[in-house]
């Protein structure tokens, strides 16, 4: 049942989540998004989506902009000078391109099915941005072409995503699996690379899986794509070696839906008794 107050009034506020902090996965921009829409939705500034007898709900165009400009103060609160870019995405869900600060959606993405890997070696993403730059600065005439090369592979991913059908089938992934490779190398020659991702790389590679970093890279996570008739065994496989190196792993999509209401009843056990025993 959702209340509407003018005022929000004293709230404890309870959160549960599986995403690793501080790994690069954008999890303080997920808390933002959801920290906002909920207490929006308790003031009574946007509305409750939820109908009798729905389990989830989304928020109309307007009021997602609204939720969004209020999670990106919050991550404005936690890093300082973010992109907007995690909170966007945490808002509308599916795929957004960034360049040059301007975000922009991309058409009917399909869902992909990854391994996320968390390698657990910290790494500082100032440092990394530093050490690029200074790179950038010592090396011009070579590191420019590698950051354009690098703009053409997202440009070539954007459109090979754009065209795939809802539900792609396996012919259409070599091409994604290609530019996964090459980023990686890239990422590798600009200096954001680390020994336990190519580790990563190299173990899933003996399953005729391809990956590449995520986030700022120099340790943090990576992820895996899985084709459609990639075998549940050789999953199981390769997660049994990425754990066997110190990992964590989860299978997941990309092109989830953005923030969305659910109903309790909703809420799968675990996360009924996570909260319960708060």
């Amino acid at each position: 049942e959702c209340l509407c107050f003018r005022d929000v009034p004293s709230v404890d506020v309870l959160v549960w989540s599986e995403l690793p902090t501080g790994a690069g996965l954008g999890s303080s921009a997920a808390y933002s998004v959801c920290l906002a829409a909920a207490l929006l939705t308790a003031c009574g500034a946007i509305s409750c989506p939820l109908k009798e007898g729905e389990s989830t709900a989304r928020w109309p165009e307007e009021e997602l902009t609204l939720i969004n400009s209020w999670a990106f103060q919050g991550e404005r609160v936690i890093h300082g000078n973010p992109s907007g870019v995690d909170n966007a995405v945490a808002t509308w869900g599916g795929a957004l391109r960034y360049r040059s600060g301007k975000i922009t959606p991309l058409k009917r993405v399909p869902m992909l099915r990854i391994l996320l890997t968390n390698t657990k070696v910290p790494r500082s993403t100032k440092v990394l941005v530093a050490n690029v730059k200074e790179k950038m600065l010592k090396f011009p005439a070579i590191m420019n072409p590698v950051l354009d090369s690098i703009d053409a592979i997202s440009q070539e991913c954007q459109s090979v995503l754009e065209a795939l059908p809802a539900n792609p089938s396996p012919e259409h992934y070599p091409v994604l699996e290609e530019l996964f490779d090459i980023n990686q190398h890239h990422l590798n020659v600009i200096g954001v690379g680390h020994p336990c991702l190519d580790r990563l790389c190299q173990v899933t590679a003996s399953h005729g899986l391809h990956s590449k970093l995520t986030g700022a890279g120099g340790g943090g996570c990576g992820i895996t794509l899985l084709r459609p008739d990639t075998s549940p065994l050789a999953v199981e496989a390769a997660k049994r070696d990425l754990c066997a190196c110190g990992f964590e792993c989860w299978e997941t999509n990309i092109g989830a839906p953005g923030v969305t209401l659910h109903s309790s009843s909703s809420l799968s056990a675990q996360v009924l008794h996570t909260l319960s025993e708060s």
